[in-house]
């Protein structure tokens, strides 16, 4: 099987397990306006269209790099783990799962499996698979969008820790803003 093969693979399984688990939620009993998801879904949604272009035969100013036989299955590896490690998120946020910024019914601050890492394991994971993913295609496509699904995934990382602290209580969520770091694990945190 060839690398990119896999890669492609690994992210289809992923998009179709991760909407088909989109029915295991809590009801919704509020939700971010669509002012501050446009702010962030906008670089996103170009993000995954640029990731999404092929890198086979690219040649010239658009390829950026060769990566070899080796480097290509680490960067399966790495996508893999990424994917695994968001899908532990996903199974420890349990029912309070959203694809938007959402308050769910009995939403509280969830500090156990992967949120004791980092307050945001699912873009952590994801952006481990999509740097991976960017690094095995070595073009300009890939990289450029790559820096805008992170530009886009901490936009709404940052959006959500707000409208999470007005909801659940600023009190309850700086506690754990100042245990856990935001989106890379073991990241100094400011005292």
């Amino acid at each position: 099987m060839h690398p990119g093969f896999a890669i492609t693979l690994l992210w289809a399984g992923w998009a179709l397990s991760w909407l088909a688990a989109a029915v295991w939620q809590n009801r919704a009993e509020g939700r971010a306006g669509w002012r501050t998801e446009i702010v962030y879904r906008v670089p996103m949604v170009a993000g995954t269209c640029l990731m999404i272009v092929r890198a086979h035969g690219y040649e010239g100013p658009l390829r950026l790099w060769h990566v070899g036989w080796t480097l290509a299955w680490v960067c399966v590896a790495l996508v893999a783990l990424g994917i695994a490690f968001a899908w532990w998120a996903r199974l420890s946020l349990g029912r309070l799962w959203s694809g938007s910024i959402t308050r769910r019914a009995d939403h509280r601050v969830v500090d156990t499996g992967a949120y004791a890492w980092v307050r945001h394991p699912i873009y952590t994971g994801l952006l481990l698979s999509l740097f991976a993913t960017a690094v095995a295609k070595g073009t300009v496509p890939g990289v450029a969008g790559f820096a805008l699904l992170l530009l886009g995934v901490w936009l709404k990382a940052r959006f959500e820790e707000h409208w999470l602290g007005t909801q659940l209580g600023e009190a309850a969520y700086a506690d754990y803003r100042r245990r856990v770091p935001m989106l890379v694990p073991f990241w100094p945190r400011r005292a």
